[in-house]
């Protein structure tokens, strides 16, 4: 199919961001990798009436450790955050996570400020912000606020993100490790569940409308009690019904991941 009629601008500084969403409101939609806003324009799914070039804005790249945490810019690309020598050491669960995402030419053009906007409820990274207890960091007109990744999503392909707002930058607390695994029938698929363990950290994707922090599970691998935290998924998780199967299927699904997360835990104790 072809693309609705829009109009098209390229942004050099957030102020020209502000200027276009005061001229247009809702309808200027921004531009980043647009590894999924391309296929929802050639589906009509979205009729903006101008997209807005953000790539070439300086001050929405770079990663750089600040106040104690990683800060990684929104336009970073998938690529970017997998070979990046800060990330692979003070975030290493992002590094992991890279592999995961779809293919090497979406990887290259995708960003990871686009991947939390969109916030689809399979997609990996979403699910390592709050893992990780990541922060996002939000600017608009008025000024930058932060959000907790826990607090950021909040429904099917819905965020905290207000008009005329965009995500700057991530920041993610230094120093902790995680894994992160998932079960996809092809390589590049969209995960039909994984999970992003961080401590005692259960966060799942592909199981709900975003990502979903196993609270019970948690508590009892804190405790060490592998499989009454999978027993706590009956509780934890309400997976839909989705193309890859019935919740009860989804649910077996995260246990075996819980599973494998657990098993090297459970050797370095013995």
């Amino acid at each position: 199919m072809k693309w609705p009629a829009t109009s098209y601008r390229r942004a050099s500084s957030l102020g020209d961001v502000w200027q276009a969403f005061a001229e247009g409101g809702a309808g200027v939609q921004l531009l980043a990798g647009g590894q999924t806003l391309l296929a929802t324009l050639a589906f009509r799914l979205s009729e903006p009436a101008l997209l807005l070039d953000i790539t070439r804005i300086p001050t929405l790249r770079g990663i750089a450790l600040h106040g104690g945490a990683l800060r990684i810019g929104a336009l970073t690309t998938h690529a970017g955050l997998g070979r990046d020598p800060l990330v692979a050491r003070h975030a290493p669960l992002l590094a992991q996570a890279v592999p995961l995402i779809a293919h090497p030419a979406i990887r290259n053009r995708g960003t990871i400020g686009g991947s939390l906007a969109n916030a689809d409820p399979a997609a990996e990274l979403p699910a390592c912000a709050v893992a990780l207890e990541a922060t996002l960091v939000l600017a608009s007109a008025q000024g930058e606020r932060r959000v907790p990744a826990g607090e950021f999503f909040t429904g099917l392909l819905s965020t905290a993100l207000r008009p005329g707002e965009l995500i700057l930058a991530v920041e993610v607390p230094i120093g902790r490790g995680g894994s992160i695994t998932e079960i996809a029938r092809r390589s590049g698929d969209y995960a039909m569940c994984g999970l992003a363990l961080v401590g005692a950290r259960p966060v799942f994707f592909g199981v709900g409308d975003g990502p979903v922090l196993a609270r019970g599970a948690g508590a009892a691998l804190a405790r060490g009690d592998v499989e009454a935290a999978c027993a706590a998924l009956d509780t934890d998780l309400d997976p839909p019904t989705d193309m890859h199967g019935p919740p009860a299927m989804k649910r077996h699904l995260a246990r075996v991941l819980l599973r494998r997360a657990a098993a090297p835990r459970q050797e370095q104790a013995a």
